[in-house]
């Protein structure tokens, strides 16, 4: 007898399901069929939630980067923070924790089958982020914290930036290599949003703190 479910666990089953095929098959591997046969429904449930698997894709995604999104709103909306509080919270927000979903929706994104996936996640980041962490360098701005004519676009290229030159699954730095990009970003930082030298200095602290947790050598 088929169980009946309500739909919004439906369809969160359907992206659990998928998301875990996705992790060990590889997202071009996967089809349809495999995630009906998994969970044991038939091809017109699918398809009444999501019509093709690039949809579920979708989901997959932005359920993910929604999590990270939610803790920057709720960081950048908390008047007892100071500026510099709410760069380096928002970022913290963004570090998944191990074993998370979202730390394995990053491994599974690392593998060669999965470009697509990874493609669509680091659009979304750089979409849903940018409009908040600009509202937070427009408040530097107003407090002469910042002085930058292009708060967006300078948050959108240290977001690219970030996303991009960090990425493991795309460049795979050595420890000295890794120390020398960090100065750079800190710098380019630093530069874009008109800051005070040094006054993004933290962000090195959070790179070492991150590959101590990792277990990982810091470059120095």
């Amino acid at each position: 007898m088929r169980t009946l479910k309500e739909p919004e666990e439906r369809k969160n089953e359907i992206l659990d399901t998928a998301e875990a095929l996705f992790h060990t098959k590889g997202y071009d591997k996967t089809t349809i069929n495999d995630i009906l046969k998994e969970i044991g429904i038939a091809k017109g449930t699918f398809y009444y939630y999501f019509k093709s698997k690039e949809e579920v894709m979708d989901a997959i995604v932005v359920r993910i980067v929604d999590s990270g999104v939610l803790a920057a709103k709720e960081i950048s909306a908390n008047a007892s923070l100071t500026v510099h509080e709410k760069f380096l919270y928002i970022m913290l927000a963004q570090k998944p924790a191990s074993n998370s979903s979202k730390s394995q929706l990053i491994e599974t994104l690392h593998d060669v089958n999965n470009a697509q996936m990874h493609q669509k996640s680091l659009s979304e980041t750089v979409r849903k982020l940018t409009p908040i962490l600009q509202e937070v360098t427009e408040q530097g701005i107003r407090e002469k914290l910042f002085a930058t004519p292009y708060p967006k676009e300078a948050i959108e290229l240290l977001l690219v930036s970030a996303i991009t030159l960090f990425d493991e699954g795309i460049f795979n730095w050595q420890p000295q290599e890794i120390f020398q990009k960090i100065q750079g970003f800190i710098y380019a930082m630093e530069t874009l949003l008109g800051a005070e030298k040094g006054s993004f200095a933290y962000v090195a602290r959070l790179f070492e703190q991150a590959d101590a947790a990792d277990g990982k050598p810091n470059g120095e």
